[in-house]
């Protein structure tokens, strides 16, 4: 499987037959326009990475949840590449302001596994980050078509979700935002774990211990890769950076995160932006 990591939480997996996308945000504003002003899909950027890539059999987009950088140039690679999204009635709405046709829309209200080439694909209700000042939407939905450009307050979270993806006998978990429901990944297992950082030094010990034990030692991969760690305010045109310092001790929770990962004999790897591995 070749994984290519566009940042913040998207993966693109192609297995030489068809790409499936998870998350779709390769705008990445400045923080000021994100803060005060509206944003849209800049079509020069998914439109080089697209061609970059070859991201040409791109057969569906799934989406963990509707904040602007998980969903927002999502309607693009759709209308673009023709390809499904899969999601949150939040989510749908979104595709829906970009004038995705309706029949290529899914809502997990209506089934959680979905069979699409030699993929298959677990949506498994989770659980955001906690609430802070520039995050204070959790729960809240998105009830219209979303139309761009659109401010940050009109992208609310309207749930979130895991991803747990089967092919060829191998298996990847997907869990963006750091946090944790006890008992959701009992009985879960997969070779890879692709775990989101952002907040992880803002918590205490005990709650990054009991992060780890939901995560981590529930699922016993071979392998874990970090997302959510890259500054996604910083356009993927220029040399990459951690989380703004207010968000988040990138250097610190990548440490902790090894650290972590080292103690229990476990493979731990850190993708860059823009790099494809094959896994």
């Amino acid at each position: 499987m070749k994984v290519t990591y566009l940042g913040t939480t998207v993966l693109l997996f192609d297995d030489g037959e068809d790409q499936i996308m998870f998350d779709a945000h390769v705008t990445r504003p400045s923080m000021l326009k994100f803060a005060f002003g509206k944003i849209s899909t800049d079509r020069h950027m998914a439109d080089s990475l697209i061609e970059r890539f070859g991201i040409s059999r791109l057969k569906a987009i799934f989406i963990s949840h509707t904040h602007h950088d998980h969903v927002m140039d999502a309607p693009y690679f759709s209308n673009h590449c023709g390809a499904d999204i899969y999601g949150s009635p939040s989510a749908l709405n979104v595709a829906r302001g970009g004038n995705v046709p309706e029949e290529r829309l899914h809502s997990y209200d209506e089934q959680s596994s979905y069979r699409i080439g030699n993929y298959e694909i677990t949506v498994i209700p989770s659980k955001h980050s906690k609430t802070s000042w520039y995050n204070d939407d959790l729960g809240e939905t998105i009830d219209a078509s979303l139309i761009q450009p659109a401010g940050r307050k009109e992208y609310k979270e309207g749930g979130s979700f895991d991803f747990m993806v089967k092919n060829s006998g191998r298996t990847y978990l997907i869990r963006p935002s750091f946090n944790y429901i006890a008992g959701q990944f009992d009985g879960i297992a997969a070779d890879t774990l692709f775990l989101g950082t952002a907040g992880l030094t803002k918590e205490d010990e005990e709650t990054r211990e009991r992060f780890f034990a939901e995560t981590i030692d529930k699922v016993r991969p071979d392998l874990v890769i970090p997302i959510h760690w890259d500054n996604f305010f910083r356009s993927l045109s220029k040399t990459v950076k951690g989380m703004p310092f207010f968000i988040e001790n990138t250097e610190k929770s990548l440490s902790i995160l090894k650290s972590e990962c080292r103690k229990r004999g476990i493979k731990y790897f850190v993708q860059k932006p823009l790099e494809t591995m094959e896994i």
